[in-house]
């Protein structure tokens, strides 16, 4: 009995030592932000196309995330993308929207999910997501005379310099219509992310607070 008690207090203080880690959640941030007004991208305009990939399978996870196929945007962002798609029908073109607002936690799990070479495909949980603040938003291009998605010059999600903005070996149409979405957001106060042509921010993120809250 005397020999155990070295065991047991060696197996008390690992479990105090566990139960004393603080539980991980969203980086404490400090001043002043903007009440959070997301709203449902559908609803303020029905023709704006959805393919929410991280409800599905379909997704370099290979299984899904979220529990609802579903966009958001704070009000602002979502306001200055309804502009751009309608603005896009003058050409022939609709947005089709893979994600809006995201919340923090499934941003840990895509980065935990990713290799250490690919990281930089994917925002770091320890300072956040635009996608966590509702100002992002990952979309394409479909032809309206088709319904279907135009092809660019990589796959939505694809971690390859082929989803660079400024990647110059492609098509010329798939440039060109990468290039006609890039400046149709950019004209509403969307910034194409650096290492992906479909992720925009909208120009107001620094004033909304990164959020975990489901939907």
């Amino acid at each position: 009995m005397i020999a155990s008690v070295p065991k047991a207090a060696a197996l008390c203080g690992a479990l105090l030592a566990v139960a004393f880690v603080p539980a991980q959640g969203p980086p404490k941030e400090a001043g002043t932000f903007r009440q959070p007004d997301l709203v449902e991208l559908v609803k303020l305009d029905p023709t704006i196309k959805l393919d929410i990939r991280y409800a599905t399978k379909n997704n370099f996870l290979g299984r899904p995330v979220y529990k609802q196929a579903r966009a958001f945007l704070q009000r602002p962002a979502a306001e200055a993308l309804v502009r751009v798609h309608q603005a896009l029908k003058a050409q022939g073109f609709g947005l089709l929207v893979f994600d809006g607002y995201r919340p923090w936690r499934v941003t840990k799990i895509l980065w935990d999910s990713t290799p250490k070479e690919k990281k930089s495909f994917v925002a770091d949980p320890a300072v956040g997501s635009r996608h966590n603040r509702g100002c992002a938003v990952d979309l394409t291009l479909f032809d309206l005379n088709t319904g279907r998605a135009v092809k660019m010059p990589s796959e939505y999600d694809e971690m390859t310099e082929r989803s660079y903005p400024d990647y110059a070996c492609s098509t010329p149409e798939a440039t060109r219509l990468r290039d006609l979405l890039i400046a149709a957001m950019r004209a509403e106060g969307f910034t194409v992310f650096q290492t992906e042509w479909w992720h925009f921010d909208f120009k107001d993120w620094k004033e909304y607070a990164i959020l975990d809250l489901d939907f």
